[in-house]
């Protein structure tokens, strides 16, 4: 923070939404939304929210608000002065969740104009609302397991959700269909984090494909007319040997206007 300026923390009022209290920033700052979509059953395994969080707010210097998805509405959105929004993913399998526990998600998502980013499990959620597949009942028609490993490849994650079923698992080289502010800077193939079962498998109308891999296709989609991105790969997952993810974030927030 600049010299004289209060840190978010020691200078804020509150407001009441969805349920819970937003603590609302005082003018100048700009608020990242980090929407977290882990179960409480499987909160151990899941990513946690604190990892983007502080991996954001040392790679913009703005403060970042975290909310489990069933607390997410538009309303929560306007009040925290939000300028960008994270979808994070999840260890949970999709049949595992309540489609109705989505609603306030789904409105924010198709109503509130500001810079989104769904990441893995995020994306799968962009791919099952703009395809229309919300609600649901089982499994969103969009979305499919990859495939069933062959007689030859080992089981990579036999502990997982699903043994026996081919896990894109590691920092993957990904192919750049597409030019892209997103991937400024970023060569193709790009390295980045991958960790799914799942995938989308039709890509929504008025979406560009922007990127795949071999195992699969739609690994990169952002919306024509909105600032709305999808990665099936983890870009807010990045290491010192393989900075593309870091850059691609770097990217994302300067198109959302939260860093120059």
């Amino acid at each position: 923070m600049a010299d004289g300026t209060r840190h978010p923390s020691e200078a804020s009022e509150q407001h009441e939404a969805a349920g819970c209290t937003v603590h609302i920033l005082p003018g100048g700052y700009t608020m990242i939304l980090v929407v977290s979509m882990n179960l409480p059953s499987e909160r151990a395994a899941g990513q946690s929210p604190t990892e983007p969080k502080c991996r954001f707010e040392d790679l913009t210097g703005s403060p970042v608000l975290v909310q489990h998805f069933t607390q997410v509405t538009p309303e929560l959105v306007k009040a925290a002065g939000v300028k960008a929004v994270f979808i994070m993913g999840s260890a949970a399998r999709w049949p595992d969740f309540d489609a109705a526990d989505f609603n306030g998600l789904y409105r924010t998502v198709m109503e509130v104009d500001v810079p989104i980013h769904g990441a893995c499990f995020g994306h799968q959620v962009l791919g099952v609302f703009f395809n229309g597949d919300f609600p649901w009942t089982g499994v969103p028609a969009t979305l499919k397991r990859m495939r069933e490993l062959r007689v030859d490849e080992p089981d990579t994650h036999p502990g997982g959700n699903y043994p026996g079923w081919f896990f894109e698992r590691g920092v993957c080289p990904v192919q750049i269909l597409a030019d892209d502010p997103v991937f400024e800077a970023i060569p193709s193939p790009a390295r980045f984090s991958e960790a799914h079962y799942w995938e989308v498998m039709k890509l929504p109308p008025d979406f560009i494909h922007l990127a795949r891999t071999d195992e699969c296709e739609i690994q990169c989609m952002r919306h024509r007319d909105r600032p709305v991105y999808g990665t099936q790969f983890h870009p807010e997952v990045w290491y010192d040997r393989y900075p593309h993810g870091k850059q691609f974030m770097i990217n994302f927030f300067r198109l959302a206007g939260v860093t120059d």
